[in-house]
């Protein structure tokens, strides 16, 4: 079994597991999340691999971590992720990318992510749930980070914390890579 058949069985799993510990129907959770009821029927049967916006928008809806939702298990109270366990979310040919480092539940949801933004490139995301907050700190080259339609330039040594209910993207007009760990808190479903 590969790596994504792998992951595409640990999502189907998941998925139907949290829907039903939710008590969210086919319907509800398509509605929460504005994904259709036919994709998460698809991801439920493993018989296809959604996109990482899909994956961040159940997640979001379920208010649970991308983490829980593609892991199984979850571990005693100190977990250890090693280096190769980290799931790469995505990426581009021009090797931008993005690495879900780990995440908890401990009062909602909590992600701590290390990204490398190749100059040109760019991610978008759609906003998360009121209440949602980002914590970025970069290391290296200059981000542009875009809130609600403003730029925002974050330069090496520089951190940021912003609410991400909002349209938001992550941008590297420089001519170096931007190299940033972020952390994502997701306030519980209510």
């Amino acid at each position: 079994m590969t790596d994504l058949d792998q992951l595409t069985q640990s999502l189907a799993r998941n998925l139907k597991r949290w829907r039903g510990e939710r008590g969210f129907t086919l319907d509800a959770l398509a509605a929460r999340a504005g994904v259709s009821r036919g994709m998460i029927i698809q991801i439920e049967q493993a018989r296809t691999n959604p996109s990482v916006g899909t994956t961040v928008k159940l997640a979001d809806a379920l208010g649970i971590s991308i983490t829980t939702l593609l892991d199984y298990e979850q571990g005693p109270h100190v977990r250890l992720v090693p280096e190769e366990q980290a799931v790469r979310m995505w990426s581009t040919d021009k090797g931008s990318h993005t690495t879900l480092l780990v995440g908890a539940e401990a009062r909602g949801p909590l992600e701590l992510w290390s990204w490398t933004l190749m100059p040109g490139d760019a991610s978008t995301s759609d906003p998360h749930p009121d209440g949602t907050t980002e914590l970025l700190h970069v290391t290296a080259g200059e981000l542009t980070l875009v809130v609600d339609g403003v730029n925002h330039q974050v330069p090496a040594g520089t951190s940021a914390v912003f609410e991400s209910n909002v349209p938001h993207a992550y941008r590297n007009d420089g001519e170096e890579p931007v190299e940033m760990t972020m952390a994502v808190s997701v306030p519980p479903v209510r």
